[in-house]
Parts: C-alpha cells; structure tokens; sequence
C-alpha cells in the first residue's frame, strides 16, 4: 500500500470537500496549487457525502412528521446550509447574465454582480419547485428508499457530469467565488471522478434510466453548445447551473 500517495489523494478530497460545502476540514500542511487543480475528480464524491446527509435528513423527517412533502423540504434546506447553496446561486446567476446580458461581457458582468435579478428570482423558484414537487412525487409513488436513491443518485451524477466541461470546454469566468477550482481535466481523471457513481448501483437504477442517460447527455451537449455560442465558453456560474438542472432531470427520471 503507497500510504504517501493515500494521504496525498485523502488531502485532495478534503480540499474538494472543503470547497463544495461548508463542513469543517483540517488544513493541508502539503498545500499546493497542483493540489487544488487535482480537487475537481472528487466533486462527486463531496456529491456522496451531501447527498447522504440530505438522505438521512429526509429519512427522519419522514419518521418524525410523517409528511413527504416536509421532509423534502428540510432535506432540500439541509443540503443548500450545507453547500452554502454554491450551485444554486451559480444557476440564479446564469439566468440572470443569459437572460439579460446581450454581449459576452455583459453577460459576465451581470454574472458577477451580488446582486439577484428578475431572471435569477423566477429561474430560481422554479428550480427548487420542480425539486420538491419531483421528490414528493417519487415518495407518493415509491416510497422512501427510492426517494434517498434519487437524492443519492441527482447529487453524485450531477457533480460527475458538471466536471466533464473541465475534460473539453474552455474556461473563460474570472476570478471570484464562482470560479472553479481547475480549469481543465484529462479524460483518464474524469474516468477517476466516475468512481463514486459506482456505489449508487447498490441503490437501484432510476425507472426511466433508458431516457434519463441520454436526457443528461443531450443536456450536457446543448448546454455545452449554447454557452460556446453565447460566451465562447463556461464560466464558474454556468457550471453550478449545469449541476442543478441535471440533478432536477434525475429526479425527474425517477418518476418515468
């Protein structure tokens, strides 16, 4: 066993966890920049560890209210404390500079502005409807266990596919929160970030796996295509928008 290269790798992910959430993490005393650029393979093993908590939060709130559509809610609003709501604010920002900036840098204007726009507010809303109202559904028609598989399944697989425009898009954001740890990815590394999807089989497939899996890819190509039309490329923002409508069509996917 290469225990340095095991304390190297835990390290990493620390750094990813650290940066995706706001659980407390120990610092690296071997911190370095190639480091930080390698963190991005463990977005979605961070994914495994929120959607846990967001599993375990809906599970006992279904015991301690016996209500689908509260528990959802907790766990929604457990997982966003958790994630300081990173990629929901990176999709109210996508609305917000897409739908209202014509030029590439008026869209990263707006982008970068604190501020939340109409096209942030209305986008936003949406997004968390279609989540709760999604996992209600899949709790009325499934029950419980397949409600943690969704949360497990749109937290890990979105995560996975949002780093896969680190692999061959072109980062064109500038600095600030919403810039992501690493700007590229090799494909063998995307492969190594693919790992923690593996697990979510013990859980059971989504019923509509057969058109969910080319729904993400069709997303992910589309998206890909349009910001390359728009802005020449993805920015931090988009990324966090693309996370948050693929984990939406997973839950979605479920209910097929």
């Amino acid at each position: 066993m290469n225990r340095p290269l095991l304390r190297r790798e835990w390290q990493i992910f620390l750094l990813a966890l650290g940066f995706l959430t706001r659980l407390p993490v120990p610092p690296d005393p071997d911190f370095s920049a190639a480091k930080l650029n390698a963190a991005s393979r463990y977005f979605p093993a961070v994914g495994l560890v929120v959607g846990g908590l967001g599993w375990l939060t809906y599970a006992a709130a279904v015991a301690l209210f016996d209500q689908a559509m509260v528990a959802v809610l907790l766990s929604l609003a457990l997982t966003a404390l958790l994630t300081g709501a990173f990629h929901e604010d990176g999709f109210a920002d996508s609305c917000d500079g897409l739908g209202g900036g014509q030029q590439r840098e008026d869209v990263l204007r707006i982008m970068r502005d604190s501020r939340l726009g109409s096209f942030g507010v209305v986008g936003l809303l949406l997004l968390i409807m279609l989540k709760v109202h999604a996992l209600s559904a899949i709790a009325t028609t499934a029950g419980t266990t397949v409600v943690g598989a969704a949360i497990m399944w749109g937290h890990v697989v979105s995560r996975w596919l949002t780093v896969s425009f680190l692999v061959d898009q072109t980062y064109i954001g500038g600095d600030g929160k919403s810039k992501p740890m690493a700007s590229a990815m090799s494909v063998k590394h995307l492969g190594l970030a693919g790992v923690a999807v593996l697990p979510l089989f013990l859980l059971g497939l989504p019923g509509g796996w057969w058109l969910l899996l080319p729904l993400l890819l069709g997303w992910r190509l589309l998206w890909a295509g349009y910001l390359r039309r728009r802005m020449g490329g993805y920015s931090g923002d988009t990324l966090g928008a693309a996370q948050q409508v693929a984990e939406v069509l997973i839950y979605l996917g479920f209910l097929l």
